[in-house]
């Protein structure tokens, strides 16, 4: 019944047999001494399968690996890697444990639509899928017993290819199994995991996959079964694919589905978190299953909100999953089961009416039903509590229950090699380990400048080497024009000050914002001593036109003279550029309209690296900003015409580029030495490193969140 992940690996040398399980385990893609071991495997192949082990093991000639058996610092860094693995899967004395926590066997299921993990798996679009795969690393390092549910997408996202006219065109690509660090799960009893879920008047069989990430679990599911009839068959087949039909469809396969996965597994969630509102039809099959065991529907409706936490990320109302009362009815006829009886009384869970009329809202369900609810920055919970205030309408908007729990990032995954090398030398042995301990990164002031800013240009180096040998791929083996050639980055200065801008495109992000005066920003780029250059990447939602126009005009202004091939668009952004970019760059720019952005978190990931943030206040910048880690675009206007808002941050941008950011990034010593652009840097280390982290983040849900949810005797 259920598909296999497909060829099995050839036989290991059994001095090194281990391979396979640690290739099949992410948890090498944050640890550095399992990444060289794959490194030093086979540096090209590494390079080639855009570092992914499982297809390298699968390729490798089995002559190769006998050497590597034979080599004896091969077989060390072996050995060290098994030994953190396992660690990381049975370490007891755990931040987790130390809270005095005893869940016995229990976990904390935490379900997502999305998880960005690595390359090798493609089951994320943006932000929300990077923040859900750093909430299970971090878990993993923290020793908390997390279960993550999501979705087994064969095609994934889309990758992106751009015409020679700018227009974004998406490509799906049926994911190769037996490259994808990906495994069947089993019940307790040894066989495969497949489970039904009722939808409309049929039933969808789904198949659950399995990811391991060092303690934590991911669960991942699939309706792409032969016994399926192939328009089910497709319902998981792409993230954030088709219409609200097939949206509600996948998203009661998420919710009713994922609970009765867990079950299958034979998993006893102590909390249930839910990772926006996707995920609310797990309030559902659990009021069912109270219902089943007896209890009412109000208190098994308390025992829900008891136990399930809520994460909202859109301050955006249209932004939020909302359905038609027919549409929800039509959909959950299978689903009700002992729960008919009560059909109305969940109905009116996610009623809500955001201007439109009244609709089944997933995120108003959510809220109804979850003991904590938290937003992702100070600014977004105002906004938030501002957004949903007719759910607590007896509440002034300071009481209302939503508490802000800000984004952070998971420094081992996009820390680059380089820079943490350097910090091992000057900020003791056990930074890693405290990295969310601010005394720590006091020392970061004291690194010094000739050597940091070494570190930097290497990285900036490896970024102008990926964009070089990019273009050079999309030239050489899909014969792409010449226009898209100059436009990926061809003509660009390693020397030049470098901007990177890489987001989801849509309007709200204000892309083409620098553009606003092209002749001042022409200026700017071609300054003869001081020049300037700004790398863009990112994708629009498919079925974002406006966002795809936007990705159109950015992709015109790189092939302007005006501005002397210094604007450059990178296609196809995923994490593996991700990492170039916010490494790379010199400045991070981003320029959201104010109170759309919940979080963020590419600015994070570039301040950590010595890449200073260039924003508007918005989202995590408005209490990260201190004045003297990056640049705050401030214009002074509150404007309620959008056009003037525009033109006055457009205007703000230019003078600090003007004024500030390039005089200090080329104001250099004999030796070519920028010292006052790298105290700059050190502060942005220093500031954000210890405070916009998941090691900070995931303590504070635990502490604020999950131990409320818990029964006392569990404390």
């Amino acid at each position: 019944m259920v598909k296999r992940r497909g060829p099995e690996p050839p036989p290991l040398p059994q001095r090194i047999d281990r391979l396979n399980e640690l290739a099949l385990d992410l948890w090498w893609t944050w640890n550095a001494g399992a990444r060289e071991l794959f490194r030093r495997l086979d540096y090209p192949l590494w390079r080639s399968t855009a570092h992914n082990p499982v297809r390298m093991l699968r390729t490798l000639p089995p002559e190769r690996l006998r050497v590597a058996a034979r080599d004896r610092s091969f077989v060390q860094l072996y050995d060290a890697a098994i030994e953190g693995l396992d660690r990381s899967r049975s370490a007891k004395d755990t931040w987790w444990t130390q809270q005095g926590v005893d869940l016995t066997g229990r976990c904390i299921a935490y379900f997502s639509a999305e998880f960005a993990l690595h390359q090798s798996l493609p089951i994320y679009a943006g932000g929300l899928g990077v923040l859900a795969g750093d909430h299970l690393k971090e878990g993993s390092d923290l020793g908390l017993p997390l279960v993550g549910v999501g979705f087994m997408y064969p095609q994934g996202y889309f990758h992106q290819s751009v015409s020679s006219e700018g227009w974004q065109e998406e490509i799906y690509e049926q994911l190769t199994w037996a490259d994808a660090p990906v495994e069947p799960a089993m019940t307790p009893s040894g066989e495969p995991v497949v489970i039904a879920v009722p939808l409309g008047e049929r039933t969808v069989l789904v198949a659950v996959w399995r990811v391991r990430l060092g303690r934590s679990k991911l669960y991942l599911l699939d309706t792409d079964l032969e016994e399926n009839a192939p328009w089910d068959r497709e319902l998981s087949a792409r993230l954030y694919g088709g219409d609200r039909e097939t949206r509600i469809q996948q998203e009661i396969v998420l919710g009713v589905g994922g609970v009765r996965a867990l079950r299958a597994l034979g998993s006893d969630p102590a909390i249930w978190h839910l990772n926006e509102g996707h995920a609310g039809f797990v309030v559902l099959q659990r009021l069912r299953e109270g219902l089943e065991r007896g209890n009412e529907f109000d208190a098994a409706l308390e025992e829900i909100r008891r136990t399930t936490v809520f994460t909202t990320h859109t301050p955006v109302p249209a932004g939020h999953d909302a359905f038609p009362f027919n549409l929800v009815e039509t959909h959950l006829a299978g689903c009700w089961g002992s729960l008919g009886g009560h059909r109305e009384d969940f109905l009116a869970l996610g009623q809500y009416d955001n201007g439109t009329g009244p609709e089944f809202n997933m995120t108003a369900l959510a809220m109804r039903t979850s003991g904590s609810v938290n937003a992702v920055s100070e600014l977004h919970s105002q906004v938030t509590r501002d957004m949903w205030g007719s759910l607590w309408p007896d509440l002034p908007a300071s009481e209302r229950p939503v508490r802000a729990l800000t984004n952070g990032i998971h420094l081992s995954t996009w820390i680059s090699p380089a820079l943490a090398n350097l910090l091992d030398r000057y900020l003791g042995e056990h930074w890693r380990d405290e990295h969310d301990d601010p005394k720590v990164w006091e020392r970061a002031l004291e690194l010094p400048d000739n050597e940091l800013w070494l570190v930097r240009r290497s990285l900036k180096n490896y970024l102008f080497a990926f964009i070089r040998e990019r273009a050079r791929q999309r030239w050489s083996q899909e014969q792409v024009s010449a226009a898209r050639v100059v436009a990926a980055g061809t003509l660009l200065d390693p020397a030049a000050l470098t901007i990177g801008f890489a987001r989801r495109f849509t309007g709200y992000k204000r892309p083409e914002l620098i553009f606003q005066d092209s002749e001042r920003l022409a200026r700017i780029l071609n300054a003869p001593k001081a020049p300037v250059q700004i790398v863009f990447a990112g994708k629009a939602h498919p079925a974002d036109d406006v966002g795809k126009h936007h990705l159109q005009q950015v992709f015109k202004r790189a092939l302007d003279p005006i501005f002397g091939g210094r604007i450059a668009f990178v296609d196809d952004y995923d994490i593996h550029v991700a990492h170039f970019l916010v490494q790379g760059c010199d400045v991070w720019l981003n320029t959201p309209r104010k109170l759309l952005e919940a979080s963020g978190t590419s600015g994070m990931k570039a301040s950590l690296n010595g890449v200073p943030h260039l924003s508007i206040g918005d989202g995590w910048w408005a209490e990260g900003y201190n004045g003297t880690n990056g640049w705050l675009i401030d214009s002074g206007v509150v404007a309620l015409d959008p056009n003037a808002a525009d033109e006055a941050d457009a205007s703000a941008l230019y003078g600090l580029l003007e004024n500030e950011i390039v005089p200090a990034f080329y104001d250099r010593d004999e030796s070519d030495v920028p010292h006052r652009w790298l105290r700059v840097v050190k502060e942005a280390i220093r500031s954000v490193a210890p405070h916009f982290n998941t090691r900070r983040m995931l303590k504070q849900y635990a502490q604020q969140m999950y131990l409320s949810a818990l029964e006392p005797d569990s404390r």
